[in-house]
């Protein structure tokens, strides 16, 4: 479950746009363009990535991840997430949350798996949202269950406050969150900006062998 207190609700945005560069080291390697928009107690979400440079020529096409559901005290509910790649369709996943009966259908490889599903559960799209319906400012660890339409796996964070974080928009006061180290996996940072309701400005994935791919702010609309 989230270990935060959520804000109300009915002072989220009401529309973000974002758009991001994506970094393999310092090779500029993509672009990702993200839309949110909240109508009444519902919401949705968009996010397209493309390649860049060379890497388009040897993948090319897009992908395509979407998320919605609905917005309570908590924050974001999901309900259908897809995730799905242009050029590879074998790979396209969906994750459709059922919160009456309390079960989560994953679909992969074109095979359903039914699980249990935790409450406050979120999607990796969503879960990126999240964070502006939570107070965090008190709190030194997060713990919520994540699903990428292919598994559901607990994630838990450290919260370092009274960071910054620099992107191409400027310098701004930031909460720094990092995923619990954990042998042989993927480390996750995330900077998220406070002015900002708590937005994700920067992201860095590390993997076991040291490799780094970063997602960083280069354009932000966000209407209240």
């Amino acid at each position: 479950m989230l270990c935060a207190t959520g804000h109300a609700y009915a002072d989220s945005p009401s529309s973000v746009s974002a758009s991001y560069d994506i970094y393999k080291g310092s090779l500029k390697v993509g672009q990702i363009k993200e839309i949110y928009t909240r109508n009444k107690e519902q919401y949705s979400l968009s996010s397209i990535t493309r390649a860049v440079g060379l890497v388009a020529i040897f993948k090319p096409g897009r992908i395509v991840i979407t998320s919605s559901g609905l917005i309570n005290s908590r924050g974001l509910q999901p309900v259908s997430f897809s995730d799905r790649r242009e050029s590879d369709e074998s790979k396209e996943r969906h994750a459709d949350f059922d919160w009456k009966t309390k079960q989560l259908t994953l679909t992969e490889h074109g095979q359903k798996n039914t699980l249990p599903l935790p409450d406050g559960t979120q999607d990796r799209l969503s879960a990126m949202y999240q964070f502006m319906f939570l107070s965090l400012a008190k709190t030194s660890m997060l713990s919520f269950y994540m699903t990428n339409g292919g598994k559901l796996d607990i994630y838990n964070y450290h919260i370092t406050p009274d960071q910054s974080v620099t992107v191409p928009l400027g310098t701004f006061k930031a909460l720094y969150v990092a995923s619990v180290p954990e042998a042989g996996s993927n480390r996750t940072e995330i900077w998220l900006a406070e002015e900002h309701a708590n937005f994700p400005y920067k992201m860095i994935i590390t993997d076991p062998d040291g490799d780094r791919l970063s997602q960083v702010l280069t354009k932000f609309d966000f209407v209240p």
